[in-house]
């Protein structure tokens, strides 16, 4: 069983683990190429997203209440990582 510092210790480390993937790949591969810009953009839409889910899993108490708002966090940044990505919505910020 984990204690809630063990839990808070790995949604933190979770965004870290990520980002060390496009790391390696860019290191050893030209086919990943990902600028320091890159980096910055996905270490805040993730740390921001683990800080959420953190801050969600602390202060609500109701198990489905907790559910619900993690699972719209979690899909409000697929949605915004897309965005970024491949530009489905056209929005002005979307990469050229």
């Amino acid at each position: 069983m984990m204690t809630q510092k063990q839990k808070t210790i790995a949604i933190y480390a979770l965004p870290l683990a990520l980002l060390s993937i496009p790391l390696v790949g860019n290191l050893f591969s030209k086919e990943v190429n990902w600028s320091e810009a890159d980096f910055l953009i996905a270490g805040t839409l993730l740390f921001t997203t683990a800080f959420l889910i953190n801050m969600v899993r602390n202060k609500i108490k109701k198990q489905s209440q907790r559910m619900m708002i993690c699972i719209l966090i979690l899909l409000a940044l697929v949605l915004i990582w897309c965005e970024l990505a491949v530009g489905i919505f056209g929005s002005p910020f979307a990469g050229s």
